[in-house]
């Protein structure tokens, strides 16, 4: 992202009345999301940025005294350093002081997922300082510890952090040491790098989901794709949007498409493989217009930190002009128990348009959704659900798809 200084007469009235050394104007992130929404590539890439910056810094006598994935956005699939507030000036002699956080919230993350295949999202969203080291200890097996970096930076840390724990020693008292033992700019460049190695060691695995290969293994979809593809590109080709949401995107098809004519869209879905595929495949194209991102749209992230407003709601963070909702609305309704019209009450709280497919009861995944649930979800039926959107939306277009069980509408908020 860009940054430039302002000069003092070009910055805002309240700045210029106040006692700054020096006025910065930074681009904006289109979207803001944090690291319990990425996928493990996602948090991956923006470790290596953070360890890449931070050796750079060091031919400048400069170190980053924090190291955590809330100082980097993503502005598509492109990692950004945002913090320039976490640079000081190294003091000879002294260790990196924010190798701990760098542990805690990159590095056992990542172990946690490649190592022990436990999604690494819910524990941050759970704990915002991440994984404690006597955790990641306890987490970890005889036999990891011959894995990347392992011994180090989780089994050794975990002994000598409780042994200082025990002994009373200080902070300043670690600093002292390392600094009479001779611990200089090369050894920290040189434990960086051996740091860096273990983040590259810990690669994500994408295992296998039911909905990784979705789209290629329901061949019944091919026409309905062709026609859903052409419905929504003439919704999106209305207008421009600034923001657009594709909730549960899958492989991205069309988020690409209303990317055409929005500045900027958010590819929102549960599985953590589906987006972590999506999101390979954005950096592998150097895509910065679609930001993938990991959630359950009956779980969502929720307003996190002190008074719940230092991680925002992911509703809070940008309002959208155009939303898709494709292939979606059996699951919130049937899995996620979700009443129809509280969805579609939810959809219209954002006066945006909407593109929303309805599959019918008598639709296979539909089918199958009902016939694992004891209720009968008497809500979930075409009648009721076209009821409910023409009290909370102008619908201005209606088109069955080839397959006879799947419905597309164009809705228009009321004003």
């Amino acid at each position: 992202m860009q940054t430039e200084e302002v000069d003092r007469a070009q910055a805002p009235p309240a700045l210029r009345a106040a006692a700054y050394d020096v006025v910065l104007r930074h681009e904006l992130i289109p979207f803001v999301s944090y690291p319990y929404e990425w996928t493990p590539g996602m948090l991956r890439d923006a470790a290596l940025l953070t360890l890449d910056i931070n050796m750079a810094s060091l031919d400048e006598d400069l170190v980053l005294k924090d190291a955590t994935p809330y100082n980097v956005q993503f502005k598509g699939s492109r990692p950004v350093f945002l913090d320039i507030g976490s640079w000081e000036h190294l003091e000879p002699g002294e260790p990196w002081v924010a190798y701990r956080q760098f542990c805690m919230q990159f590095l056992y993350p990542l172990m946690l997922q490649a190592y022990k295949g436990v999604p690494f999202q819910p524990w941050l969203r759970g704990a915002i300082d991440g994984i404690t080291p006597s955790q990641m200890r306890a987490l970890m097996s005889f036999r990891d510890r011959f894995r990347k970096g392992a011994l180090t930076h989780v089994f050794l840390h975990a002994r000598l952090e409780q042994r200082y724990a025990q002994s009373g020693r200080t902070g300043g008292d670690v600093k002292k040491e390392l600094k009479s033992a001779g611990f200089g700019k090369d050894l920290l460049r040189t434990n960086m790098r051996k740091m860096r190695k273990a983040v590259e060691a810990a690669a994500p695995n994408v295992p296998a989901s039911v909905w990784t290969a979705y789209r290629h293994e329901n061949t019944y979809e091919d026409a309905d794709n062709q026609a859903k593809a052409e419905f929504i590109q003439s919704v999106a080709s209305l207008r421009d949007w600034k923001l657009a949401w594709d909730l549960g995107a899958n492989d991205g098809r069309y988020s690409r498409i209303i990317a055409e004519r929005a500045r900027y869209v958010l590819a929102l879905d549960q599985d953590p493989s589906t987006v972590e595929l999506l999101y390979r495949d954005l950096k592998a194209e150097g895509n910065e217009q679609i930001l993938p991102v990991v959630m359950n749209l009956t779980d969502p992230s929720p307003g996190l930190g002190w008074r719940g407003v230092e991680r925002r709601a992911w509703t809070e963070r940008g309002t959208p002009e155009l939303i898709l909702a494709l292939a979606l609305l059996h699951h919130v309704s049937i899995t996620g128990n979700v009443p129809v019209r509280q969805f579609v009450d939810w959809l219209a709280s954002f006066d945006s348009h909407v593109v929303i497919e309805f599959m019918t009861r008598e639709d296979a995944m539909v089918r199958k959704l009902l016939s694992a649930k004891r209720i009968s979800h008497d809500d979930y039926n075409r009648g009721f659900f076209e009821q409910c959107i023409r009290s909370a939306f102008a619908v201005e277009r209606i088109q069955e798809l080839p397959s006879g069980t799947r419905i597309l509408y164009a809705l228009r908020p009321r004003r």
